[in-house]
């Protein structure tokens, strides 16, 4: 059997062109990967066809959706995932499932090297590369579009003298990537920080500003899992799916920011996330309702970095599964119900409720049936304030001294 490379396959130009290219300039023969991770658009079974019509000796294509959902999206959700406060990790998520699913294919095919089409100016070449270097050390990797300087152009040229079962005239005039926790798209017209999103940059989402009828639900979790949706039970992907439909035509979940790459420089990204932005709003108000109150504080700070280093392209490393551990710890008493209302682009808590719940009606109420002991107020006030109230003493004392 002739060498072989494990080709990350997306169906487009870039990848279908590298398949000829590897074979030619490696000599080995090239096995296709598709990854389903929601992403919607073309049927994956003709992807397949595709990469077999481009050459490849083998096309394989994964059902990763509920894999996805279940054991990257939830554990982003657990930690309530935002990089930079506001981008729910739409790429960054599915790169460590597609790394996996492609070391995997490796070691079935027997392949030494893997290959992606990533370029170099943007952090996905790091996931993939990083995280298959974390779970097989010992693969090889090739990035045609980085490494060699193959251009789009370069691509279109090709495919039109093999004759590639490719259309290279429908060409994008943005860079899209999406699945189902969201879409992110880049480049064109969008890389002139002034220009405003138009339209067409959006697929996920409804225009907020167009009236649509408020809607209402309640999502239900369980140890911080998304277990039901209106009393109906639902699985993570489907939790996901339907938030997508439902918040997405209120417009919930678009973001235009500007976004510190991995590489050092700042890029102009769009997203739309509804079912993530959704799902990730509920969570973190049920966590205000049952998580204590030094364990939610030290939280947030374990949440900024297990975001940072999944950005980083670091699923795989030491430090994130330390977090993961304690960010599974910490959902033990995630559970009861929120309610959201879905308007105008926002998806807004209106009601909360647990059999978990730290929040006493007792303590809490200023009307009668107060049971919080204001009495015991005062100590404490004292005794809180007493260390600031010393240094403040000796330093109004430093102030006069001769």
């Amino acid at each position: 059997m002739s060498e072989r490379v494990v080709l990350a396959y997306s169906g487009g130009l870039d990848t279908s062109v590298a398949i000829g290219w590897i074979a030619q300039e490696t000599s080995a023969a090239v096995v296709a990967v598709a990854v389903d991770v929601g992403q919607g658009g073309e049927d994956l079974e003709t992807i397949r066809k595709r990469a077999l019509a481009c050459g490849a000796v083998e096309a394989v294509v994964a059902d990763a959706r509920d894999e996805y959902a279940e054991q990257y999206c939830l554990p982003a959700l657990q930690a309530n995932a935002l990089y930079m406060d506001r981008y729910p990790l739409v790429s960054a998520l599915s790169r460590p499932l597609i790394a996996k699913h492609l070391v995997e294919a490796a070691k079935y095919h027997g392949a030494a090297t893997v290959a992606h089409g990533c370029t170099g100016k943007g952090n996905d070449q790091v996931r993939f590369e990083v995280g298959i270097g974390a779970l097989a050390p010992d693969l090889s990797v090739i990035a045609p579009v980085r490494d060699y300087a193959w251009t789009r152009e370069k691509a279109i040229a090709w495919a039109e003298d093999r004759d590639l079962p490719i259309d290279v005239s429908k060409r994008s005039p943005f860079s899209v990537d999406q699945n189902v926790w969201g879409r992110a798209v880049e480049t064109g017209f969008l890389e002139d920080l002034w220009n405003a999103p138009t339209k067409d940059v959006y697929s996920y989402t409804s225009d907020p500003a167009a009236w649509n009828a408020p809607d209402e639900l309640v999502i239900s979790f369980e140890a911080g899992v998304p277990v039901a949706i209106d009393g109906s039970p639902v699985s993570m992907l489907e939790a996901i799916q339907q938030l997508n439909d439902r918040a997405g035509a209120h417009g919930i979940g678009r973001l235009d920011m500007v976004e510190d790459r991995l590489v050092g420089i700042k890029s102009r990204e769009v997203y739309e996330a509804p079912g993530a932005m959704a799902l990730i709003t509920a969570h973190q108000e049920l966590e205000n309702v049952t998580v204590e109150r030094d364990l939610a504080r030290f939280k947030r700070n374990v949440e900024q970095r297990w975001t940072e280093l999944v950005y980083d392209g670091l699923w795989f490393s030491p430090l994130k599964h330390a977090l993961d551990t304690f960010v599974a710890d910490s959902q033990r008493h995630v559970s009861g119900e929120i309610r959201l209302g879905l308007a105008g682009g926002r998806a807004s808590v209106t009601g909360r409720r647990s059999e978990s719940s730290l929040y006493d009606f007792n303590l809490a109420t200023y009307d009668e049936g107060d049971s919080f002991d204001q009495s015991l107020a005062k100590g404490f006030v004292q005794l809180w304030g007493l260390p600031s109230k010393i240094a403040a003493k000796r330093d109004l004392l430093r102030r006069f001294e001769p």
